[in-house]
């Protein structure tokens, strides 16, 4: 089976089991690019505590950007990595208002997927992955973000190679998955490894991939 039809039955057969997720709309650029550089090696749950510490502390983007980086990472401190996280903030919002005028990204709906890409991952502390979630979740654009949980399901579906890292991953999979399936795609997954294909100890036995899987193969299969 090429790579294409086995992802293609990949995504029919998590749609089957987890239903077909839609997205809520397009939502804020700037907002999801800070809750996605938030959520970067944290749970979900503390990159919302994080957040909603940050926006009691500074209303606006404008008082974030003139508060001192100490201040950014103490409100923040609840999503970890505080002092990188904060830096990168306060970098990208001096970036924006010095470049755009504005403390706004809503002029990224107008720009091409590739050059709204490159722009956004120019900065430190903003890599491809977060680059894609934002323009994915805030922009609605066909774009196929690889967070932990895609990588390990890949590798062990045989998707990726075994010694694939994040960002070569980021290069090789969103030529093969289906046109129009990236967000769903993407979304099932995560849900698929969280509840199914964890990273520990996968429920294997709950599993409709055993067939595909290179890691029951090589591990369970009798």
């Amino acid at each position: 089976m090429e790579l294409k039809e086995k992802i293609a039955f990949i995504s029919d057969t998590l749609e089957n089991l987890l239903g077909v997720p839609s997205r809520d709309g397009r939502g804020d650029v700037l907002e999801c690019l800070i809750l996605t550089i938030l959520s970067q090696n944290t749970t979900d749950v503390n990159r919302d505590k994080g957040y909603t510490e940050l926006k009691e502390r500074f209303p606006t983007w404008e008082e974030v950007l003139q508060a001192d980086a100490k201040a950014i990472e103490k409100a923040i401190r609840l999503a970890g990595l505080g002092a990188q996280k904060s830096q990168t903030i306060k970098n990208f919002l001096s970036w924006l208002k010095a470049e755009h005028g504005e403390l706004s990204l809503e002029f990224i709906h107008d720009m091409e997927t590739e050059d709204a890409l490159e722009l956004l991952c120019q900065h430190k502390g903003i890599g491809i992955k977060t680059a894609c979630v934002t323009l994915s979740f805030a922009c609605g654009r066909e774009v196929f973000p690889v967070d932990t949980h895609i990588l390990r399901i890949s590798k062990r579906l045989g998707l990726v190679p075994p010694n694939c890292s994040a960002e070569k991953a980021h290069v090789v999979l969103p030529p093969i998955v289906p046109a129009g399936k990236a967000y769903p795609f993407h979304m099932n997954l995560i849900y698929f490894g969280r509840q199914i294909c964890n990273a520990r100890k996968p429920l294997c036995e709950r599993c409709p991939l055993t067939q595909h899987c290179l890691y029951y193969k090589d591990n369970l299969q009798t």
